[in-house]
């Protein structure tokens, strides 16, 4: 009987101990995170491929509060640059979404920001030892007064201090041409917003009923050759200007669809 007193009150401990535990990423962010199983070579690490992505409302809420400090994203980042302290993110977050929706790959070239727009491409030069890697800019962090970027594992990998868990870089963003003056110059590069493509037609339609009565603007369904099959694609648009098009997201996202992709 004492046996299975025991097991009784340990249950119910554990059981308590789940109930207290931190849900939020920002709470489950003050336990410890580590490095996956399967480690990663310097030279296994891409760099990020800088593109002309629209800037949407997914992950560029301004103001924002975090523990009760407010952070403003920038209006305009070309020309930042930034000397100060880099930490890293990995196993802990590994699969999640970032920011704007993404999937979280800790070997790839990603880093968090407090105040650049999402997404952006940035060099970040590790000081002490004069390695760089681009990373793409997708989600927010790191939430410490000392620390000016967060970068994935594997960039901090190719940046030579994974082990040591923080360097001292400079972060400089990449003024590229088509990259610049997005939120002014969507409408002329992303007209549509997908939805989804599926392998059969009815699933395609069935989205597209439910997705009409919300927008104002037309909800079509195209084919499209991906390999051997052909998938049906659920668009909206087209739109006229990058106001448009954010607005259009703010409304989806309102409505349970957060996952639409910005197309030519």
């Amino acid at each position: 009987m004492r046996s299975f007193a025991k097991i009784g009150c340990l249950l119910l401990l554990s059981l308590a101990l789940i109930a207290c535990a931190p849900s939020s990423k920002q709470a489950d962010s003050e336990l410890s995170d580590s490095a996956p199983l399967q480690s990663i070579k310097a030279s296994e690490v891409k760099d990020a491929v800088p593109r002309a992505d629209p800037i949407l409302a997914a992950g560029n809420k301004s103001p924002y509060t975090v523990r009760g400090v407010e952070y403003e994203i920038l209006k305009d980042a070309r020309n930042y640059r930034e000397q100060g302290i880099a930490s890293w993110y990995g196993a802990k977050f590994n699969g999640r979404k970032t920011s704007n929706g993404e999937i979280y790959d800790l070997y790839k070239a990603t880093a968090a920001h407090k105040t650049l727009p999402i997404p952006s491409y940035a060099l970040v030069t590790n000081l002490d030892n004069g390695r760089n890697v681009v990373v793409r800019v997708n989600d927010r962090g790191p939430f410490h007064a000392d620390r000016i970027i967060d970068l994935s594992y594997g960039a901090a990998v190719k940046l030579g201090y994974m082990k040591k868990g923080t360097a001292r870089v400079e972060v400089t963003i990449l003024n590229i041409a088509g990259v610049d003056d997005r939120r002014e110059a969507v409408g002329g590069s992303y007209r549509y917003l997908q939805l989804g493509a599926f392998g059969a037609e009815a699933s395609a339609q069935q989205l597209r009923s439910r997705l009409q009565p919300l927008v104002s603007t037309d909800v079509a369904v195209s084919t499209v050759q991906s390999g051997e099959k052909i998938l049906y694609r659920v668009r909206l648009g087209p739109v006229a200007n990058a106001e448009e098009l954010l607005q259009l997201q703010e409304l989806l996202q309102a409505n349970g669809y957060d996952s639409a992709q910005a197309l030519p």
